[in-house]
């Protein structure tokens, strides 16, 4: 799949590359974001992972909702305004299984000292330099290995949101008896999201969203939800010495080598092969990612938000969908920060009813848009590393063991030089 067929999108040159606004150091605000159709559809993109993942966790975890997208909100701003690139905030995907796998251990507070934990540790990797010290460990193969294995991830987990019995994440099923409704409408919506790929006046997420909402209240999303408007109850969280010790060896631990290969080194990888020869790729290295993380997650953490980070999928499917600036990261961020406080409960009932089928095909064209980037290697040995990677991720949980073997296997065949 091309990576920019994006229809409206600036024709590319060979002192622009990526095709973007830049803008120069004097340039006015709206010269480096891009505030249209499409930069706002782009900034839907990455929903189909994060959507599940942070409303399972607010109803199986008992958080917040305004405390959770308040900081999903903040945190899109702040990157959207820093990175001037359509660089994503996402849930923690470690963190996020094991908490909605066991919530009679993951309670609130350890979730609040996984944030305090996780911000403090990916501060302290930037600020001394440690994680450009473990980038290194993250060569091409071993990077196109984490895209491909997310890539294929997400191109599973949508086929199997598309192919589930019910329609909505809250677990109602279809109301037309005998007929998997959820099926037909994610083939409805894959063929239409096909055919408004390159749309500029009718973009395919916005079209996706819209669609899905409106079918999920007629199909009774709005059943058994609250209305009420006005945030939820937000609180200062302060967990125990128990809580942190739960948190760091049952969340931290699994999570940090997916943050360090996906999130630091496989981020700052994507927006150089999306983005080529781009000036604002400056500021997208492996330790500001892990700087502007910590910044977030390190007061979140005190409210009971849900643990955040950037990552190469979420890129892939901003990307994927039309967003070119930082200008999608500032809307949805905008959008997150009003349902918070303004919508609450309200925001969460609307939100609950796209159904399983529309994030299935989200998280399908953006797995399309990162498997692809494999073919920038050119060696068997290469290829080998990749695919071992990927392959180990699609079967077994913690996909940390496949960077571990990963980046083992890729040492030892360039110091054996052993050949493919």
């Amino acid at each position: 799949m091309e990576k920019d067929n994006n229809a409206g999108i600036e024709a590319k040159d060979a002192k622009n590359p990526s095709g973007i606004p830049v803008g120069n150091p004097g340039s006015r605000f709206f010269d480096k974001f891009k505030f249209d159709r499409v930069e706002f559809a782009g900034s839907f993109g990455d929903l189909g992972t994060l959507l599940p993942i942070v409303m399972g966790m607010i109803v199986i975890n008992q958080l917040s909702p305004s405390a959770v997208f308040l900081s999903f909100g903040l945190f899109y701003i702040i990157t959207g305004y820093y990175y001037k690139l359509p660089v994503p905030v996402q849930p923690l995907k470690a963190v996020g299984a094991i908490a909605i796998a066991y919530p009679a251990m993951i309670t609130e507070s350890v979730i609040g000292a996984s944030g305090i934990l996780f911000g403090f540790l990916l501060l302290f990797f930037s600020l001394t330099g440690l994680v450009d010290k473990l980038a290194k460990l993250f060569t091409q193969p071993v990077v196109r290995g984490i895209q491909l294995a997310l890539g294929l991830v997400f191109l599973r987990k949508g086929v199997e949101l598309i192919g589930q019995k019910e329609m909505f994440m809250s677990g109602s099923s279809s109301a037309f008896a005998g007929l998997n409704a959820n099926l037909l409408l994610g083939i409805i919506v894959f063929v239409m999201v096909l055919l408004l790929l390159d749309n500029k006046k009718l973009p395919a997420a916005i079209a996706a969203v819209v669609f899905g909402i409106t079918v999920g209240f007629l199909f009774g999303g709005f059943k058994g939800q609250n209305f009420s408007l006005g945030p939820t109850s937000v609180h200062l969280i302060f967990p125990s010495l128990n809580d942190f010790w739960i948190a760091f060896s049952m969340l931290i631990l699994p999570q940090i080598p997916l943050t360090i290969g996906n999130a630091c080194v496989g981020t700052a990888d994507t927006c150089n092969a999306l983005f080529p020869g781009n000036p604002l790729l400056r500021k997208t290295q492996a330790g500001k990612f892990a700087l502007t993380m910590g910044l977030a997650n390190l007061p979140a953490g005190f409210i009971g938000a849900v643990p955040m980070c950037h990552g190469t999928g979420g890129l892939a499917a901003h990307f994927r969908f039309g967003a070119r600036t930082g200008g999608a990261p500032l809307m949805i961020g905008i959008l997150f920060v009003v349902m918070a406080l303004l919508f609450g409960e309200l925001g969460f009932s609307i939100l609950s009813m796209i159904p399983n089928a529309v994030l299935g095909v989200l998280l399908i064209f953006a797995g399309l848009e990162l498997c692809p980037l494999i073919r920038s290697l050119k060696t068997n040995e290469e290829y080998f590393v990749a695919l071992l990677i990927s392959g180990i991720s699609l079967a077994v949980p913690n996909m940390g063991w496949a960077f571990g073997i990963g980046i083992v296997t890729d040492f030892f065949i360039r110091k054996a030089r052993i050949r493919i």
